[in-house]
């Protein structure tokens, strides 16, 4: 490596001449290899180059893996019928069926008709005289005689075979139209039914006793009672029963009773102005049975109302005797 060494020019000095040069300087430490530099850029790509001969196989490689399964081909050609096999063995007997029902037993035919006589055969050779024969056949009846006195009635034949089925006559001309009978009687309908309600005096009833209802809105058969305030039955059958409550001041708690016995309960609890509450249902009666209602739960549980403009009723009537 050569070290240049420049003198510094006088600027005074204007007229004078070069310096001697100085002597060579040391070398300087040597640059690193460029091998360990950075990769560089991709060249450009080559001609391509001329066709050799091809090289020879390389050797066999090892065996890859199973590919995966392909998908189902189309479904094949049915094959042709083979040939018919030859016959089975003989199965086992199966078991006998149950024994049918004996047949009705057929009408008798009609006889046949009477065959044509044979002809006359030829004369036999004579025989050897014959023992005394039996006694002939009885001869042709004579005259009729007179008629005799009439015999006693005799015993009762055995009864003839049934003679086959005739034809089916005609149909006969229609007959005159008959006169007209007397009108039938009206067939009476059982009836029973009631609806009664509360009024201004019988309102608030008391408790644990039927309500005494005492507006009669329908009681024309009085199957209903006033004065117990009870429904007795007269007719058998079904019954429906309902009621329709005006609630005011107090709660309400009623019970549809049948012979003592609660069949449905009603309970309203009082809040403000008037509500109202309802019940039915249908019951089988005999005849004697008593159905009614009433308060149940005491005195603070009949709020019961009516007025001019707000009822309190029940009613029930006979759906269908029995």
């Amino acid at each position: 490596m050569v070290v240049l060494v420049v003198h510094a020019v006088d600027p005074a000095c204007v007229c004078g001449h070069p310096g001697i040069p100085g002597n060579p300087g040391h070398n300087g430490i040597a640059g690193r290899d460029g091998r360990d530099g950075a990769k560089g850029d991709k060249g450009d790509p080559g001609e391509l180059g001329t066709c050799e001969a091809a090289g020879k196989d390389g050797p066999k490689g090892d065996k890859g893996e199973p590919g995966a399964p392909g998908a189902d081909g189309p479904k094949g050609r049915r094959g042709e019928n083979g040939e018919r096999g030859s016959p089975g063995k003989m199965g086992p007997q199966g078991i006998s069926g149950p024994l049918g029902l004996k047949g009705v037993r057929g009408e008798m035919g009609m006889p046949g008709p009477k065959g044509t006589k044979g002809d006359v055969g030829p004369e036999g050779p004579v025989g050897p005289q014959g023992i005394i024969g039996y006694q002939g056949e009885k001869g042709s009846p004579g005259p009729i005689g007179p008629p005799g006195r009439q015999g006693p009635k005799g015993e009762l034949g055995a009864p003839g075979h049934k003679g086959s089925l005739g034809y089916r006559g005609e149909k006969g001309s229609k007959g005159e139209t008959g006169e007209k009978g007397p009108k039938g009687d009206m067939p009476e309908i059982p009836k029973s039914g009631f609806s009664v309600g509360l009024t201004a005096q019988s309102k608030l009833p008391l408790s644990n006793a039927p309500i005494g209802f005492d507006k009669i809105i329908y009681n024309r058969q009085n199957h209903y009672n006033v004065e117990s305030g009870r429904f007795t039955c007269a007719i058998t059958g079904a019954y429906y029963f309902s009621y329709h409550i005006t609630v005011f001041s107090r709660n309400v708690r009623v019970a549809l009773m049948k012979n003592g016995q609660s069949v449905i309960h009603t309970m309203d609890n009082y809040q403000n102005s008037e509500d109202q509450a309802a019940g039915g249902t249908v019951l089988h009666l005999e005849v004697g049975d008593k159905v009614w209602l009433q308060v149940v739960g005491g005195e603070v549980f009949n709020g019961l109302y009516a007025d001019e403009d707000d009822d309190t009723t029940f009613s029930g009537f006979l759906l269908f005797a029995e």
